[in-house]
Formats: C-alpha cells, structure tokens, sequence
C-alpha cells in the first residue's frame, strides 16, 4: 500500500508530520514523500526542511495521496502541474486526503467539486468558491475523499482512516502507541470555543481575504 504525501516549500510542517506518523504505521505501508522534485522543501517557519524522496512524475498510481497545507499553498494555486498530476492520482487511488488547506489544492484540480469537504476554519469560504461544499468539521468524509480541517485535525483524519483500510483495533493501536490523548490546556482550539476578540484578532491577520481571482493573497 503505498501512500504519497505531497510537500512543498511553505507548507506547515504538522500538516505532513502528523499524518506520517499514523499511517507509517499502517502494516504493510509504503510511505513516499513527493515534490515537483526530488529533495529537500522548506516548511513555512523557514527553519526546518523536509525531503522529498521522489519526483511525482515517479509516484504514478499511489493507494493513498495526501495533500497538507500552509501558507505554500497560496503559490501553487493554478499550477497546471500539480493539477495534472493530483487529477491523475486521483483516477486510481483509494483513497484521496488533505490537511487543512490541503483542500484548496484538492479543489483547484477540481477533485472537490459538489462534495462535502473541510479545511482550516480561515479558509472555509474560500473552499466554496472554488466548488466545494464547505463543512466545519474536524474530519469530512464523502465518498474516498477525507478532509481535515486545521493542522492538528489532520492527526484525527489519518486515526479515521487508519480505522477504515485496517480496522478500529488497528487504528486504536496506533492511538496509544503514539500516545495521542489530547488534553489541552485551553480551550481556544476552534472559533466556536475561544474568545471572539482572540477569533476576530486572527481573522484580520488571515491571508484568507478573497481576491477577484479566487486567490487568497500571500502570508
């Protein structure tokens, strides 16, 4: 089973970290890191790197491809490139991901259209002008499409799907192996829960601010 997790340079790197570490632990799994090209991708802070180990002209026909997200995401909106190529993915995986905004790529190729999908909580409006029927929930599944919303969701997306493909009991497994118990100390983690000014004060920072052409503008 060979899962394809797509990076690039300003991603956020839970995004990608988080999910690697459930589904590496899938039994049987085969898991890729792909780029445009092979090597090394800086993640959105600018001081940690992660390597692609392969081209994604390489990784033709993976089972699982996951897409996460980050500010490196405003770049490759309309990259005819990764369009092609997560369009083709997508013709034969069982299962096609993302990770927060992950999902403006998946619907930029026009993999969202008319399904139910989230993304992070900023960039929800945006998710439906580009086709997609926007969700505000941690995961969203419809159909083989899965959909995490903000960075740490996509931790509780990979745990779900771990559950499909290889039972709860598998799934529950992982969940202790790597001890996930969240137990925050606040509870300001959705804009349903945390203070409205805390809310308001992030939504005027966001680069989530719609643009003519469907962009969001950069970090």
């Amino acid at each position: 089973m060979q899962i394809a997790i797509y990076v690039y340079d300003r991603l956020t790197a839970l995004d990608a970290i988080g999910p690697y570490e459930v589904l590496s632990r899938l039994p049987e799994a085969e898991l890729v890191f792909v780029g445009a090209q092979a090597g090394p991708v800086r993640t959105d802070t600018g001081r940690l790197s992660l390597v692609a180990d392969a081209a994604r002209d390489e990784v033709t026909a993976p089972d699982i491809v996951l897409v996460p997200g980050g500010p490196g995401q405003t770049d490759l909106m309309g990259d005819e490139g990764l369009r092609a190529w997560l369009r083709a993915v997508d013709a034969t995986s069982t299962w096609t991901t993302s990770v927060c905004t992950g999902s403006l790529l998946l619907a930029d190729a026009g993999l969202l259209d008319g399904r139910r999908a989230t993304s992070h909580w900023l960039a929800l409006e945006q998710l439906g002008e580009l086709g997609a029927v926007p969700v505000a929930e941690r995961v969203v599944e419809d159909g083989k499409v899965v959909t995490a919303a903000g960075v740490s969701a996509g931790i509780d997306m990979s745990l779900t799907l771990a559950g499909r493909i290889a039972g709860d009991v598998v799934a529950q497994g992982i969940q202790l192996g790597i001890e996930y118990d969240p137990q925050p100390p606040f509870t300001a983690g959705s804009p349903a829960r945390a203070p409205a000014d805390l809310v308001e004060l992030l939504r005027a920072a966001s680069r989530f601010v719609l643009e003519g052409d469907g962009r969001a503008p950069a970090a």
